[in-house]
């Protein structure tokens, strides 16, 4: 079980903050993020808001540290990559 978070860079709502994800699946995340304390509408399709505030607590508890620009590529060849506007694929591509 491997969950990462990227720095809080992401301005918005007066804070600063950072991506939660899973590299396993969305059940995984939900269950993290739980723990964590962080509240469902938190999660933003494929990852979870996390505030500046509670950074040092989602590392404590086990989310490893990585930039936003791999922790895209972590979640894109987790094929759980989700942009927002652009629907949920129904099966995963095939790897051919």
């Amino acid at each position: 079980m491997t969950l990462y978070i990227d720095p809080p860079t992401w301005p918005g709502h007066g804070r600063m903050w950072s991506h939660l994800i899973s590299d396993v699946s969305f059940a995984e995340l939900h269950a993290f993020a739980a723990d964590l304390g962080a509240p469902r509408r938190a999660f933003d399709g494929d990852h979870y808001d996390i505030p500046s505030t509670r950074y040092a607590d989602a590392v404590r508890a086990g989310a490893a540290e990585v930039s936003s620009r791999d922790l895209v590529r972590l979640l894109t060849a987790a094929g759980l990559r989700r942009p927002k506007g652009r629907p949920v694929p129904s099966s995963p591509p095939d790897p051919r």
